[in-house]
């Protein structure tokens, strides 16, 4: 039987005594909200934290998708559910329903958070890509105040995020723009599964040509996720096939795969080709729709 180690449990009302109480409890704290990482983790003694923060209570505060001019904020207790539904998302940013659909299964969705997912940090995660891709912003809330970083920023290496020490997540930013397509591709051994590997590209045109472009992968390389020279390679130019090969053979060469159960590092390497390609098709036919 797998049996965490011990832990006190506390159960914040709002954002300021959670605050207050990983100020008061130190490193060894924990928050959960769908508890579907931290909790398998603390089952196999990989997580031993000594205090666990109930953030349920705080949905109220932090569930929410709004639409704040110019800006989407989704609150970092949205439940995927709710992202998976949110209109207003399918519209503006496809790419985030390409990957809620992808994501576990309906349990883990109805329960699951944004912020959870994001400050999990996992390297196969979806969001973190689907986000770096869109060129989001996420917001940190301390003692001293908000700080916003870009998501790139957030994800400092496996399992390791810029929220420091009695910080949370509390809110994620997506600006919106014009004339914008985003797609994600994803391949998994079965259903519920994390990805072998993932793509998530976003494209905003400028009459013919792409004027931006955020291409990002998934459980290919636990040190980034945004591929930097692959949107360099189609910026500039009308989409087109060479471009987007191009862009798919450096986001491969960039990335850095390690061989594990779901596949060797080379046909991942593969994977990371092929899917960004794919993405970014998808991206353009989304684009030139609108």
């Amino acid at each position: 039987m797998q049996v965490p180690a011990p832990f006190e449990y506390a159960r914040a009302a709002t954002v300021d005594e959670a605050i207050g109480l990983l100020e008061r409890l130190g490193p060894e704290a924990r928050l959960v909200a769908g508890g579907h990482s931290l909790l398998p983790m603390m089952k196999l003694r990989l997580a031993t934290p000594e205090h666990l923060i109930d953030i349920n209570p705080l949905e109220s505060e932090l569930g929410y998708i709004r639409d704040e001019g110019g800006e989407i904020h989704i609150g970092a207790l949205t439940r995927h559910r709710e992202v998976l539904d949110s209109e207003l998302l399918a519209e503006r940013f496809p790419i985030i329903r390409d990957a809620e659909l992808l994501i576990a299964d309906p349990p883990v969705r109805n329960r699951g958070t944004v912020g959870g997912a994001l400050c999990q940090a996992d390297p196969s995660e979806d969001l973190s890509a689907v986000f770096a891709a869109l060129g989001a912003r996420a917001v940190i809330r301390g003692r001293d105040g908000e700080r916003d970083i870009d998501m790139v920023e957030f994800h400092q290496g496996p399992y390791e995020t810029a929220v420091g020490d009695a910080e949370m997540l509390v809110e994620v930013r997506v600006p919106v723009r014009e004339h914008h397509g985003s797609a994600y591709e994803k391949v998994k051994r079965r259903t519920g599964d994390w990805a072998t590997a993932a793509a998530g590209a976003a494209l905003w045109l400028d009459g013919p040509n792409i004027a931006a472009a955020g291409i990002a992968l998934s459980a290919v390389n636990p040190h980034g996720v945004r591929s930097t020279r692959a949107e360099e390679a189609v910026i500039g130019g009308p989409p087109s096939e060479e471009a987007f090969a191009e862009a798919a053979r450096l986001a491969a060469e960039d990335c850095d795969p390690i061989g594990d159960q779901r596949g060797p590092a080379d046909y991942k390497r593969h994977l990371a080709r092929e899917l960004t390609q794919r993405a970014l098709r998808g991206a353009t036919e989304r684009a030139l729709a609108t």
